[in-house]
C-alpha cells in the first residue's frame, strides 16, 4: 500500500450555469512533503464548511486503481493526480477491503477511516460532466474520508500501513450499500448505527431509517 500523491487546493471561483460558484475541488499534487493537521493538509481549504471538511471529513482518499476504470468508461486520457478532488491518491486500498475505523499510518501521521464519499455537484464541475456525480455513485467507486488522529508529515511515495482494524466493522463498500442499496434491512441499519467510528452524520441517517422500519 502506497501514497502516490498528496494533493491540495484553495477555493476558487468558477462559472456553473452562468452563475459564479466557489469550490476547493480543484486539487494539485504537492512537490515534496507536507504537514497534515487536524482539519486539513497545509495548503488545502474547503469552500463550504457546512458540507465539506470538519473532523470526520478532514482528508479525502481515492484509490488510483479507479483511474483506469474512469479513463475507459469516459474515453479520457487527461486525468492527473487529484482528479476526483482527493487529497490522497492511494494504491492498494479499495472500498471492499478498507473498514470503518481502520487506522492508517502514512509518514508520521495517523488517520482513521470515517465514511464513504457522496459527491456533490462540484465534482461535475471538476469533471466537466453534469451527469458525473450520478455515474460516480452508480460505480460504487467512492473513495473514503479520513479523520486525522495524529498530525504529521506525509509525502508521495510513503508506504501506507494499516496499524489497526476490526473485522467486525463494515467495509466502506458495505456502508455505502446499506445507504444506497435496495436490500438493507433493520439489522443492517442497527449494525451501522452501533459503529462508533462511523461519521456522526451517517449514524444519524441510519438511526432515522431504523426508526422507520
Amino acid at each position: 500500500m502506497k501514497l502516490l500523491s498528496a494533493n491540495v487546493g484553495v477555493p476558487r471561483e468558477v462559472v456553473a450555469n452562468s452563475r459564479p460558484v466557489t469550490t476547493g475541488i480543484f486539487k494539485q499534487p504537492i512537490a515534496g512533503r507536507v504537514f497534515v493537521r487536524s482539519l486539513n493538509i497545509d495548503g488545502d481549504r474547503q469552500a463550504d464548511l457546512t458540507v465539506h471538511g470538519g473532523i470526520d471529513k478532514a482528508v479525502y482518499a481515492y484509490p488510483h486503481e479507479h483511474y483506469a476504470f474512469w479513463e475507459s468508461e469516459l474515453g479520457r486520457r487527461d486525468f492527473t493526480f487529484g482528479q476526483f478532488g482527493e487529497n490522497l491518491t492511494t494504491s492498494g486500498l479499495l472500498e471492499d477491503d478498507v473498514r470503518i475505523g481502520d487506522i492508517l499510518a502514512i509518514g508520521n501521521a495517523r488517520f482513521e477511516v470515517s465514511q464513504p464519499r457522496v459527491p456533490c455537484y462540484k465534482l461535475a464541475l471538476r469533471m466537466e460532466m453534469p451527469r458525473f456525480p450520478k455515474l460516480f455513485l452508480q460505480s460504487q467507486r467512492t473513495g473514503f474520508y479520513l479523520r486525522v488522529v495524529q498530525e504529521g508529515e506525509i509525502g508521495a511515495g510513503d508506504a501506507i500501513s494499516r496499524i489497526a482494524t476490526d473485522p467486525q466493522q463494515m467495509t466502506v463498500r458495505e456502508v455505502f450499500d446499506v445507504a444506497y442499496g435496495e436490500s438493507a434491512g433493520r439489522s443492517d441499519f442497527q449494525r451501522a448505527v452501533e459503529m462508533p467510528s462511523l461519521a456522526e452524520s451517517w449514524r444519524e441517517m441510519f438511526a432515522e431509517r431504523l426508526a422507520e422500519k
